[in-house]
């Protein structure tokens, strides 16, 4: 349940965005204090589920062999084999336009390696290597999770976004969302709360209203 603050910033968010003629994101704008994020090591970079989903499509691309290919192909967007995985590495056009055009990369563990040899230097700049299914692990549960999944990453910046819902979900569930990102947040960085100098939500073109 989120704090009644966070809801009302949200609904706010929400009432002052101006009518679009699409439909607009409703992100989260964090700036950070305190933190010398040329250390690779205070950096944000948490993949984060939320408890009330995106609100949005997430394009989710499996590498798999045999059973797991098939199970996966029920609800991934596309799954690759390892020829498919050779081929995407000698077309390094075609490896990038799949990273740029995939929310998330999921890998039998087994490939790892060869995804790391033949994709590395596409996936990993953009923060994009494949999350590892291990054998005992269910790959529709996988990804039926990573769909609710959004990425937080700071890199260098003290200022950063992070998706949190769509204009169509109400104020409570996108509440709920940012509640479990900042929990996620004060748990992760060096002094918690007090690394965060303020936190705004906002719709694609609406205003930022500040959350905390």
């Amino acid at each position: 349940m989120a704090d009644q603050d966070i809801e009302q910033a949200v609904a706010r968010a929400l009432e002052d965005a101006p009518q679009r003629n699409f439909r607009e994101t409703v992100d989260l704008a964090i700036n950070l204090r305190d933190l010398d994020l040329n250390d690779p090591s205070n950096r944000v970079d948490e993949s984060v589920v939320l408890p009330s989903g995106t609100g949005q499509d997430t394009r989710i691309v499996v590498f798999a062999e045999g059973e797991t290919a098939v199970r996966a192909e029920t609800v991934a967007d596309e799954v690759f084999s390892s020829d498919d995985l050779d081929d995407l590495g000698d077309d390094q056009d075609a490896a990038k336009d799949l990273a740029d055009n995939t929310d998330f990369f999921i890998a039998e563990a087994s490939m790892m390696p060869t995804i790391g040899a033949s994709l590395g230097q596409v996936l990993g700049p953009r923060g994009k290597m494949p999350t590892p299914l291990q054998p005992d692990e269910d790959v529709v549960e996988t990804i039926n999770r990573m769909k609710n999944t959004v990425q937080v990453r700071s890199r260098d910046r003290r200022t950063f976004h992070a998706l949190v819902g769509t204009e169509e979900m109400s104020a409570e569930e996108i509440g709920d969302n940012i509640d479990t990102i900042l929990r996620r947040l004060y748990g992760d960085l060096e002094k918690g709360p007090l690394n965060i100098d303020s936190v705004y939500v906002k719709t694609t073109m609406g205003p930022a209203v500040e959350v905390a």
